[in-house]
């Protein structure tokens, strides 16, 4: 393993493309200390002790997302899910819109078009949240039941919503063209690495209490063993689950006919064509979470309201019913989308029609993508159903655990957590080993040594 690392370090382009993701994820970092103007300090430090609680559950698995940068305020609290919202919404368009249909059908024009709209998105997705957020700001009585007013904003004003809605709209672009800067010119798709940092972020702090609770004296906040021990099993069983379910794949034979090429034979082989088991990857996790966030958004700006009131009972509570329900549905949706828009069978078909390619006993053409397109359908519907059910298993339990299991670490070693972290831990773990691969080096994910050509 020490080999390896050593081997990143020594390709010039793949050393300076790590530093360069390095840089970018510490400014991102680095930037979320910065507070929004005119939030009183004190108020927010109480403000954070108060979610901590429980009380302020609402915020906390959007606030896990951001990195921590929701619950402090600060210039980047909208982190990047306005901009993931913008590109489902793209998305979806361009399933059902002819003008997105031919973008996507352009090439590198078309993709830079749908790029350009998709950042027009996120700034408007981005004000509106902007906004929620000065309402929150503005209304959020932090006072625990003490029975003195305490405020994140005591005197707001017309100016402050206008330079708050900025400052953060602003934030959110910014973090957004990091991700693109880091997708482009460093290691690892940037969006998802964002996110990727921001829980992160939260681990020191979740494995220090846990540790504490185990501990304690306090009756109140010590922790059964028994339920502890437990806990740590089922993590790690839920790693191991979808480290399986990512890296599986099912392969489809295909036979290449023989063909002559002016002196030279062809084709003649047998081969497989691998489909991935979860060919959508982290994908449906990302973009629901983008979703499930909207009632409770909605909540903010009736906050008195028997609406804001059943959208905050229902759906602000991550160990809610209705918010699990919704949750599973959307993740089961959003995998046969993304897998559909990820996977063209009628393509694969027709690139295999052209090499001389055959599935034994498919006829070419048409029969060949449906025959593909049934068995991704059927692969997928397994997979689906286990993304859901591991995202909303941390929030069963901890909606039914007699206390083993608190709220904050049910939300960072819950399943949606740990589907990203991995996810996007072989992501780009897959693009390193690819970049080592060019070079003749010994990759992380696979064994035996690769050998170099013979110079004469």
């Amino acid at each position: 393993m020490i080999s390896k690392i050593v081997n990143i370090f020594k390709v010039p382009e793949l050393r300076k493309k790590i530093a360069f993701t390095a840089a970018l994820l510490f400014v991102f970092r680095l930037g979320g200390i910065v507070l929004v103007p005119g939030v009183d300090r004190e108020v927010v430090k109480q403000f954070i002790a108060f979610s901590e609680t429980g009380a302020g559950s609402i915020f906390g698995l959007y606030n896990l997302f951001a990195g921590g940068f929701f619950s402090q305020f600060s210039i980047f609290a909208l982190g990047i899910m306005p901009y993931i919202s913008a590109s489902i919404i793209i998305q979806l368009l361009g399933s059902v819109v002819p003008y997105f249909q031919r973008l996507q059908k352009e090439g590198p024009e078309g993709r830079k078009k749908i790029t350009q709209l998709t950042r027009y998105g996120t700034v408007l997705i981005a004000s509106v949240q902007a906004i929620g957020v000065c309402v929150l700001l503005t209304s959020l009585d932090v006072s625990d039941g003490t029975g003195v007013g305490r405020y994140l904003v005591a005197e707001p004003s017309t100016m402050f919503y206008f330079i708050t809605t900025v400052i953060l709209v602003t934030g959110t672009v910014f973090v957004m063209w990091l991700g693109e800067q880091i997708t482009n010119h460093g290691i690892g798709n940037g969006i998802s690495l964002i996110i990727m940092v921001g829980i992160l972020a939260s681990l020191p702090k979740v494995a220090m209490q846990q540790v504490s609770n185990l501990f304690s004296d306090d009756p109140n906040l010590a922790t059964n063993p028994f339920s502890f021990i437990i806990s740590f099993i089922v993590l790690i069983g839920i790693i191991v689950f979808v480290v399986l379910m990512s890296t599986a794949v099912r392969k489809i034979p295909v036979s290449y006919a023989k063909r002559i090429v002016g002196r030279k034979m062809y084709g003649g082989q047998a081969t497989h064509l691998p489909l991935k088991i979860l060919t959508a990857g982290v994908m449906p996790i990302i973009f629901a979470q983008a979703l499930v966030i909207i009632p409770t958004s909605l909540a903010s700006f009736f906050p008195n309201t028997g609406f804001g009131m059943f959208l905050q009972r229902n759906f602000g509570d991550f160990t809610a019913i209705p918010y699990m329900i919704f949750l599973f549905v959307m993740i089961v949706g959003f995998t046969y989308f993304y897998t559909a828009v990820a996977f063209n069978p009628v393509d694969v078909a027709d690139n295999m029609k052209k090499q001389g390619g055959f599935i034994p006993g498919v006829r070419p053409g048409k029969s060949t993508a449906d025959f593909i397109d049934n068995i991704l359908s059927k692969i997928t519907l397994p997979a689906s159903v286990f993304l859901g059910f591991i995202a909303i298993l941390p929030n069963v339990i901890a909606r039914f655990s007699d206390g083993g299991i608190d709220i904050n670490t049910a939300q960072f070693f819950g399943g949606t957590s740990i589907l990203i972290l991995v996810g996007v831990a072989l992501d780009t773990l897959q693009q390193i080993e690819s970049q080592l691969l060019m070079r003749n080096y010994e990759g992380f994910l696979k064994s035996g040594k690769i050998k170099g050509r013979r110079r004469y």
